[in-house]
C-alpha cells in the first residue's frame, strides 16, 4: 500500500499522480492520510484502484469517480461523489449536502446519514444510505436507485423521472409528482440484492417504494392557462 500524507503533498500533486496511473498499474491500494477538510480530493480517478482516506475530506470528495474504489474513514463535506461514473465510494460516517448528485453510475455508500438535496438529479447511480437524509432528495432523479434505511425530509422525490426510491423510516413530504407506489416482488428482490451489495443489514420487507406518478410527462390541456 502507498501511504500519501496530505501534510506534506498537496493535493494538486496527489491528484495528478493518480490521474497518470495506467489501467494494468500494480500502485493498486492507496492511503491517504491528514486530509484536513481538503476539497476535491481524489476527484476524477479513472483506473480500478482502491484509495482509502483516514479522516475528514472537504467538497466534492471523489466526483467524477470511474471504476475507483474509495473508502472515507471520516465524515464528508458537500458533492460527494457528484457525477460519479462507476465503481465504488463508501463513507464510514456522514455526508453533507447533494452526495451522489448527478451520478450516473456506481455505487455510493453512506454508513451514516447525508444532507439535504441526496441523490439530486441522480442519472443511473445507486445511493444507499444507511441514515437519514435531508429535504429535496431525489429532486429531479431521473435513473438509478435511492435507498435511505433512516427518515426522509420534505419535498422528496419532487419531479422525478424514473429513479427508484426506498425508504425505510418516515417521509416528512413527497415532492411535486412523487408518489408511494406498490413493493412488488421485482422490486424487492432489487431492494435485498442493491443492500446485501452495499453491506447494510436491512430488512427489505420494512421499506416503502417511492416513484414517479407521470403526470408532469405530458401537456393537458385544461391546464393550458398555466403556460
Amino acid at each position: 500500500m502507498i501511504t500519501v500524507d496530505l501534510a506534506e503533498t498537496s493535493v494538486r500533486d496527489l491528484n495528478q499522480r493518480l490521474h497518470k496511473l495506467p489501467k494494468d498499474t500494480n500502485e493498486r491500494a492507496w492511503r491517504v492520510v491528514n486530509p484536513k477538510g481538503a476539497h476535491a480530493l481524489v476527484a476524477g480517478l479513472d483506473a480500478p484502484i482502491e484509495v482509502t482516506i483516514d479522516g475528514h475530506p472537504g467538497y466534492y470528495c471523489a466526483g467524477m469517480n470511474k471504476e475507483a474504489t474509495v473508502i472515507v474513514n471520516g465524515h464528508c463535506g458537500v458533492g460527494l461523489a457528484e457525477n460519479m461514473m462507476s465503481g465504488e465510494v463508501r463513507v464510514k460516517g456522514n455526508a453533507s449536502d447533494a452526495a451522489g448528485a448527478t451520478g450516473r453510475g456506481g455505487l455510493l455508500v453512506v454508513e451514516g446519514d447525508a444532507g439535504l438535496r441526496c441523490g439530486i438529479s441522480m442519472k443511473g447511480i445507486d445511493i444507499v444510505v444507511a441514515g437519514s437524509v435531508g429535504h429535496m432528495s431525489a429532486f429531479m432523479a431521473q435513473t438509478g436507485s435511492l435507498v435511505v434505511c433512516g427518515d426522509v425530509g420534505s419535498s422528496f422525490g419532487d419531479s422525478i423521472y424514473e429513479a427508484r426510491l426506498y425508504v425505510q423510516g418516515k417521509v416528512e413530504s413527497l415532492g411535486a409528482d412523487c408518489i408511494e407506489k406498490k413493493m412488488t416482488p421485482h422490486h424487492l428482490a432489487k431492494l435485498e440484492k442493491l443492500l446485501k451489495r452495499a453491506g447494510i443489514e436491512a430488512d427489505a420487507r420494512r421499506f416503502r417504494r417511492y416513484g414517479s406518478a407521470r403526470r408532469l410527462y405530458n401537456f393537458h390541456v385544461d391546464n393550458v392557462d398555466a403556460y
